[in-house]
């Protein structure tokens, strides 16, 4: 049969080649996946230096100012319960809705798409609706969800038609934030850093056609993202999230937020830790929530205030401390200022002493 078609089809066709494939597999409905050409078949061009130097290169404009620029991949991580979807959220409305919270504001409003891979819907709900209460008005298209308890089988974008599935959600997206890796990447070793190649070279793909990814990430027992290393390489932004030493269960989400890794210039305000705390209120009934930052206290003049607060002089911190009398009272005063000790419980009232005077007063 197949030499009758051949023949036939030689005839009908003449000087072309024909090539039949015979197949007992019944049609699928799978989706066809794109033929990614070998290297050699690659048009590679190098540039030269002033050729690449006048290159019209158009600046990243920022998504969230200053730790997320447009084109850039980045990465929260933090012990598991603190917070980080929290953040996450509020990091989404924010960017899609243009408005400004704790240290970052969003110039303009982009589009992100969030997918949660570990969230019951309800939850995901009351999360959402209680930040926007904070927030103010959220577009309906700018910020589109995509919840892994919503699809049957869940998702899994660790494989190749998992990426193949979420493809068609990604047209005119600015930001794609994924929480978390360990629930929506799952049949991949964290550790191995083979295993995080596809994952990258995905990302990496993503960052070329001008989508932003966030990926949020647990922290392992070591305190440091959980896994190879190697997932760090590629990133433009890696925010770590820890708990105060001072934190009590009952304060809910307070957590320090520190800059492991920003290749955007920051300035030094920008990049600074600072500690973040999520405080709930009602508004017409509803809960929602707000975002206070504040300060880290240095741990230096945290000891310098209990030291104070037990009575020793000015001199004996600073001996204690290994600092200059000057710096001792400078701290004194500091911790005055951020009411960290009771002054009012040492003899006299030096409240609004400066740290010279405070020396002269105390150093015998």
């Amino acid at each position: 049969m197949f030499t009758a078609i051949t023949n036939y089809m030689k005839v009908r066709w003449p000087g072309r080649r024909v090539l039949l494939i015979h197949t007992n597999a019944k049609p699928s409905n799978a989706v066809a996946k794109p033929i990614i050409p070998s290297i050699a078949e690659r048009s590679l061009r190098p540039f030269g230096f002033n050729d690449f130097l006048n290159l019209n290169i158009s600046p990243r404009q920022m998504l969230l100012h200053p730790i997320l620029p447009e084109r850039s991949l980045a990465m929260l991580y933090a012990p598991r319960g603190i917070g980080k979807s929290w953040l996450g959220l509020s990091i989404g409305l924010a960017v899609a809705s243009g408005r400004s919270f704790l240290r970052w504001s969003a110039p303009n409003p982009k589009r992100v798409l969030y997918v949660d891979g570990e969230m019951p819907l309800v939850s995901l709900q009351e999360r959402l609706r209680a930040i926007s209460i904070g927030l103010g008005e959220i577009p309906n298209d700018g910020f589109q969800i995509l919840a892994a308890d919503n699809v049957d089988g869940g998702l899994n974008l660790g494989t190749e038609d998992g990426q193949h599935g979420i493809e068609p959600l990604l047209d005119g997206i600015d930001l794609l934030i994924l929480d978390n890796l360990s629930t929506l990447c799952s049949n991949r070793s964290e550790s191995a850093s083979d295993a995080w190649t596809p994952i990258q070279s995905w990302l990496l793909n993503l960052r070329r056609r001008g989508i932003s990814v966030l990926f949020i990430h647990h922290a392992g027992n070591n305190g440091r993202q959980r896994g190879t290393s190697r997932r760090e390489d590629t990133l433009d932004t890696v925010i770590a999230l820890k708990r105060p030493d001072d934190y009590l269960p009952e304060q809910g989400a307070r957590f320090q937020v520190h800059f492991e890794k920003l290749r955007n210039r920051v300035d030094g305000i920008g990049s600074s830790p600072f500690e973040a705390i999520v405080e709930p209120f009602v508004a017409d009934g509803h809960d929602g929530i707000r975002w206070s930052a504040r300060d880290l206290i240095a741990p230096i003049l945290k000891r310098a205030a209990v030291m104070f607060e037990d009575g020793h002089t000015v001199r004996q911190v600073a001996t204690m401390l290994g600092v200059s009398k000057s710096e001792a009272g400078r701290l004194r005063q500091r911790a005055i200022d951020e009411s960290l000790f009771d002054s009012a419980n040492e003899d006299g009232d030096l409240t609004n002493i400066n740290g010279s005077e405070v020396v002269a007063q105390f150093e015998n």
